[in-house]
C-alpha cells in the first residue's frame, strides 16, 4: 500500500510503498477514509521535543524507527479481520483509538492505554493514517462512526479526547466561573465547543493571532485575549474579572505556562496539554500558600473517546471548523499547520 511517510526528519514526506497488513488474532485492518492532521504530527515530522532546561527528546529516544507514516486521527472502513476479532462489521466505518498500549498492564486493563509506558501508538510506533490502511490490535479500540461526518469524527481520536480529558481535570466548576483556554488552534476551538456542550458560559480564549481570537469568539468564547508580552497574566485576569480557578494550556511553552500560572486564583489549577516546550519555575512555598496545582494531561483514554462520540451523537457538541485536503497534499498541510495558517482542523481525505 502507499504511505506518505517521514523518511528523514525535517524533510518533505515521501510517498512510499509499504507492506499491506494481513490481520492475525484479534487484529482489524481498516482502509483510511479520513485522517486529521495534528500538531503532534508536526512534532513527529521535526523529530524532537523541547523538554526545557536545554534538554530534548528525539524520536529515537521514544523508540521510533523511520520511515513511518504519521497520522493518529483516523476514521477507517473495516476491510479485513483476524480469526479472533469479533464485534465489528466489514465495510462499516469506525473511529480508531490511536494511543494503543501494551494490552497487559494495569493501565491497559483499565482502558487507560494512554498511561501505558510501553505504547504502540498508531502514527508513532506503527504506520498511521497518512498510509492507506491502519491496523487496530483489537475491536475494543474501534468506535462506530454512525451518522457523524467522518472528517469531523476523525478529530475526536486526538483533539476530542485530549480536550475532554483536560476539561475533566478542572471540573467541577460553576458554569459562570471563567475557564481560560490558552491557544485558539484546533484544540482550543474543540475545547470551546466541548465546554459549550457541557453548558459552560464563561470561556476566555488566549492567542497571539487576531484571526484565531476571532475564530474563538465565533465558536462561543465569551472573551478573547492577546497573549503576547509580559502583561499576559494580567490581561487574562482583567478579561476574566479576577484570578481564575482553571487554565488549560494547549500551547504549553515557557511564556504561556507562566502567564497561565500567574493568572490562577488561590486553589486554582493549570493543566498543561501542548508540547511546545520550555520550563516553568515555581515557588514551592508559594504553591503551598496559594494551594495551586500544575497537572500534565496526556491525550485521553478509549473510554473518553466513547464519551466524546456519544456527546457528538446527542447533538450537543457544536461542530468545529474542518478543512478537507486530498491526502497527496499532506506536505502542504503540514507546512500550513507549521505556519499557523489552519483555522480549526485540517483533515486528509482520499481523493
Amino acid at each position: 500500500m502507499k504511505a506518505w511517510a517521514v523518511v528523514r526528519n525535517n524533510e518533505p514526506l515521501e510517498c512510499i510503498e509499504v507492506t499491506t497488513p494481513q490481520p492475525t488474532g484479534t487484529q482489524v485492518v481498516l482502509a483510511v477514509e479520513a485522517c486529521g492532521v495534528c500538531h503532534s504530527d508536526l512534532h513527529f515530522w521535526k523529530g524532537s521535543y523541547n523538554l526545557g532546561g536545554g534538554k530534548t527528546m528525539t524520536l529515537t529516544d521514544r523508540g521510533v524507527t523511520l520511515p513511518r507514516a504519521p497520522g493518529h486521527e483516523v476514521v477507517g472502513r473495516v476491510i479485513a479481520t483476524g480469526p479472533d476479532a469479533s464485534g465489528v462489521t466489514i465495510d462499516e466505518s469506525y473511529i480508531v483509538y490511536p494511543w494503543i498500549g501494551c494490552g497487559d498492564c494495569e493501565n491497559c486493563l483499565n482502558e487507560d492505554d494512554n498511561l501505558c509506558t510501553a505504547q504502540k501508538s498508531i502514527g508513532v510506533m506503527q504506520h498511521g493514517g497518512f498510509a492507506g490502511e491502519v491496523v487496530a490490535p483489537h475491536p475494543r479500540y474501534l468506535v462506530p462512526v454512525g451518522g457523524l461526518d467522518p472528517a469531523l469524527a476523525s478529530t475526536f481520536a486526538c483533539s476530542g479526547i485530549t480536550v475532554y480529558s483536560a476539561i475533566q481535570k478542572v471540573m467541577p466548576i460553576a458554569p459562570d466561573k471563567p475557564i481560560v483556554l490558552i491557544g485558539a488552534g484546533g484544540l482550543g476551538l474543540a475545547a470551546i465547543a466541548m465546554l459549550r456542550a457541557f453548558g459552560h458560559r464563561a470561556i476566555v480564549s488566549v492567542d497571539l493571532d487576531p484571526a484565531k481570537r476571532q475564530a474563538a469568539l465565533d465558536m462561543g468564547a465569551t472573551a478573547a485575549v492577546d497573549g503576547g508580552g509580559e502583561g499576559a497574566a494580567q490581561a487574562i485576569i482583567d478579561a476574566a474579572g479576577g484570578p481564575v480557578r482553571a487554565v488549560i494550556d494547549f500551547v504549553n511553552a515557557t511564556s504561556t505556562a507562566a502567564a497561565g500560572f500567574g493568572a490562577l486564583a488561590k486553589g486554582g489549577r493549570l493543566v498543561n496539554v501542548g508540547v511546545a516546550g520550555g520550563e516553568l519555575t515555581l515557588s514551592l512555598a508559594g504553591m503551598v500558600f496559594r494551594a495551586v496545582s500544575v497537572v500534565g494531561s496526556n491525550t485521553g483514554s478509549v473510554k473518553d473517546l466513547r464519551a466524546v462520540v456519544e456527546l457528538a451523537k446527542s447533538g450537543k457538541l457544536p461542530a468545529m471548523p474542518v478543512t478537507r485536503f486530498p491526502k497527496d497534499q499532506a506536505n502542504d498541510v503540514l507546512q500550513k499547520l507549521r505556519h499557523g495558517e489552519i483555522t480549526g482542523r485540517a483533515v486528509l481525505v482520499e481523493a
